[in-house]
């Protein structure tokens, strides 16, 4: 059974359809926000998953604007854009939001973290203050692998009691890492962490302590690990992989 024990930073969010002036303009041409009204959270661990396009990266980044983030990620505190691409979705976005604040928090974007590395280095070339790579192991993240970088940040950066919104967090990341993150989510969870992430890993998807939603189907579903695509289809192909890469690649 799920328990909701957790202490939780975002309860929901809604879309205020009465304020879009229409559904034929991007990002609200995307079935999923045509059909969107609003999302329960889990006060721990939310995934959002489906197949690409469908709009998951779309929604993450709103919410993490809506929560006070930069949209190409990192902390509250950072300020940079080396391309205004994101969408407006955010200004249509209303966060039911506890009482408690996070001590903590950060936006991953997979996509984006090589720019929030190199403005990290931008900043500890100024004066003042200890360097802000201290917090990210000391390290250059540019001077790691992807994978490595990642997985510092997870460990480093992120302390408990807070707010993290996560992008593909897995992109870099071998299935050993992966089961290692698994982990470490744990860990911030029980230290009063809220976890929201767009995800392909079934390996993530697992934490038994959560919500999944599903928006293949141009709505958002909450639906169970067992029934998500990427757990099927995963299984099958680990159980009949020979068989199946004959019919992949045949002639």
């Amino acid at each position: 059974m799920k328990s909701f024990d957790a202490p939780q930073f975002i309860h929901s969010a809604k879309l205020i359809r009465e304020k879009v002036e229409s559904f034929e303009r991007f990002p609200f041409t995307l079935p999923v926000l045509k059909n969107l009204n609003s999302i329960e959270f889990h006060p721990k661990i939310s995934f959002f998953i489906g197949e690409n396009g469908t709009g998951k990266s779309t929604l993450l980044e709103a919410l993490a604007v809506s929560c006070g983030f930069n949209a190409e990620g990192g902390t509250k505190n950072f300020t940079f854009s080396t391309r205004k691409s994101h969408s407006q979705l955010w200004k249509f976005i209303r966060l039911s939001r506890s009482f408690k604040k996070p001590k903590d928090g950060f936006f991953l974007r997979a996509e984006c973290f090589y720019n929030v590395a190199t403005e990290i280095e931008r900043l500890d070339e100024g004066p003042g203050g200890p360097p802000i790579i201290n917090s990210y192991g000391g390290v250059s993240l540019h001077e790691q692998s992807h994978g490595e970088s990642f997985f510092a940040l997870m460990i480093n950066r992120f302390g408990g009691n807070g707010l993290y919104i996560l992008d593909e967090p897995e992109a870099a990341l071998s299935p050993t890492r992966q089961m290692a993150m698994l982990s470490r989510m744990h860990q911030l969870v029980k230290d009063g962490s809220q976890f929201i992430i767009a995800t392909h890993s079934p390996i993530l998807m697992a934490y038994p302590d959560s919500k999944i939603f599903s928006l293949d189907n141009g709505v958002v579903e909450e639906i169970e690990y067992e029934e998500s695509e990427h757990y099927t289809v995963t299984r099958h192909f680990l159980n009949n992989h020979s068989s199946m890469v004959s019919q992949l690649i045949a002639d």
